[in-house]
């Protein structure tokens, strides 16, 4: 098998191949999105625009029934520099997880609830300091407590109570 030696992009080519991982991120080709921000970020380490595109491509995965690991994307969010972006991007992280235990029906949807009560919390964090004008949070935060009462989710502890059925 042979190995090749990646190209480097240049400092000015930055902007561009940001646009390019947002549009491939848009078009669910996650795998091309994360791997021009890796070209990104080995030019410029600590480029939040690089880092939260990953960021998102990496969680774009998870409902993909990848075996994609949390470990890069909590990684990624060490590398967030700002505490209301990183406790944004915490709760997408949760809520993604959140969506892609749904996914997988079962068993694994009874950590749902868990995962987007972890997201809200994140979110409430988030919008106790968030910019002026910028309701994403609460966005978010609304959209998981329907994801809840849509699907009639309880808190694992609650679900054992229930009677069972007959």
């Amino acid at each position: 098998m042979s190995t090749f030696e990646l190209k480097t992009l240049t400092e000015e080519g930055i902007p561009a191949a940001l646009e390019k991982a947002e549009r491939y991120r848009l078009l669910n080709e996650a795998a091309e999105a994360e791997s021009i921000c890796l070209d990104v970020l080995k030019v410029a380490p600590d480029n939040q625009q690089a880092i939260i595109t990953l960021l998102l491509a990496v969680t774009d995965r998870f409902s993909k029934g990848y075996g994609v690991s949390e470990t890069q994307a909590k990684e990624l969010l060490a590398r967030i520099a700002g505490e209301y972006e990183r406790a944004y991007y915490s709760g997408i992280l949760a809520e993604r997880r959140a969506k892609a235990r749904l996914a997988q029906g079962g068993h694994a949807s009874r950590w749902a609830y868990d995962l987007l009560r972890e997201a809200m919390e994140c979110y409430e964090k988030a919008e106790s300091m968030r910019p002026p004008g910028n309701d994403d949070a609460l966005l978010r935060w609304n959209t998981c407590a329907r994801i809840i009462a849509r699907n009639k989710l309880v808190a694992r502890e609650e679900e054992k109570l229930e009677p069972p059925l007959e």
